[in-house]
């Protein structure tokens, strides 16, 4: 008996060692399951602050607002001659980034249904429910006026007044516009095109030829490179009726006509850096490659339109533009 009570004795709460646990190296052994299994199951209170966190982030479009704040830096660079003043070009893009994403949060809200009906908008965080519109709203007021305020108030009025024009433009014209006509690319471009004078405006305080020609030369780029994406997801924007050209233009000839039309009005375009007094012959030169190159996508796709020449005509512009802005900016001159 007394044996038989010895085995069913409850023995003494050991330490158990957890491998590959940093700083658990001996813990009771209850506290030691409830611990494995913290890190096992649901992740818990800092797991979802980072989720949220992640939310938060994808709301913003972070690669389409690194694009513009680029294009931001671009502008005051060359106004600048290449040194604004560092405090200036943070706030600028400080503030520009806030109102950047503020339209991207507000674009999202609007377009919370067409995104739960394609692929590869489904999983962002309204449509898949991870947050509510409420929430989304007041984050997106709150960067935004964050945004317009702190360019107001440390940068200048005009650089203010674009932000905010380019916020309405792409929110309340370009966005509903999607689901009613074609034409939503030519007025999209418009608030793409306006970073670059952003940035101008932010050092020089007024806007000029210069600021222009920036503005015509990303306005026209976009035409191609988003008629190529698009193409490519054509499928997607016909299930959530949105109406983009490849939609319409099921055989491609129009839209490889408008990839042609204005790859090739891009040439001219990206010459007048050089005319103007911007940029010396190097560039001159460089931006006459890299628009013979954009063509020569634009004119493949043409020949054969499908996915693969469509993504190839979309990487050529994601080169092309950073390619001829680097240029631009290495053979300004020195005022």
């Amino acid at each position: 008996m007394k044996a038989a009570t010895r085995a069913i004795r409850p023995q003494p709460n050991r330490a158990v060692a957890m491998r590959g646990a940093p700083g658990l190296v001996s813990l009771p052994a209850a506290a030691a399951c409830r611990v494995a299994a913290c890190m096992v199951g649901r992740p818990g209170v800092v797991g979802r602050a980072w989720g949220r966190v992640k939310d938060y982030t994808e709301l913003t479009k972070p690669r389409i607002l690194v694009m513009a704040l680029v294009a931001v830096a671009v502008g005051a660079l060359l106004a600048g001659a290449g040194s604004p003043p560092f405090e200036l070009l943070a706030v600028t893009l400080l503030g520009t980034g806030l109102v950047a994403a503020g339209a991207s949060v507000f674009n999202q809200v609007l377009e919370c249904d067409t995104d739960a009906l394609m692929q590869r908008t489904r999983h962002r965080p309204l449509p898949s429910g991870r947050m509510a519109m409420g929430e989304a709203v007041v984050f997106g007021v709150v960067v935004t006026a964050a945004g317009l305020l702190l360019l107001a108030a440390a940068v200048n009025l005009l650089t203010a007044l674009l932000a905010a024009l380019t916020l309405v433009l792409y929110v309340a014209v370009y966005t509903p516009l999607k689901r009613r006509t074609s034409l939503n690319t030519v007025i999209g471009a418009i608030p793409g095109a306006l970073p670059p004078v952003l940035g101008w405006a932010a050092v020089r305080g007024t806007t000029g030829p210069e600021a222009w020609a920036l503005f015509l030369i990303v306005f026209l780029w976009q035409f191609p490179h988003f008629l190529a994406i698009a193409w490519m997801y054509r499928d997607d924007y016909a299930r959530a009726g949105l109406r983009m050209l490849p939609v319409l233009d099921p055989g491609g000839g129009m839209t490889a006509r408008q990839m042609i039309g204005y790859s090739l009005a891009l040439v001219p375009a990206s010459l007048a850096p050089t005319v103007i007094g911007m940029a010396g012959l190097m560039y001159f030169c460089g931006a006459l490659s890299l628009g013979c190159g954009l063509l020569g996508f634009a004119f493949a796709f043409a020949f054969f339109a499908s996915a693969a020449s469509a993504r190839n005509l979309m990487r050529a512009s994601l080169v092309y533009l950073p390619a001829l802005l680097v240029l631009m900016m290495f053979d300004m001159p020195l005022l």
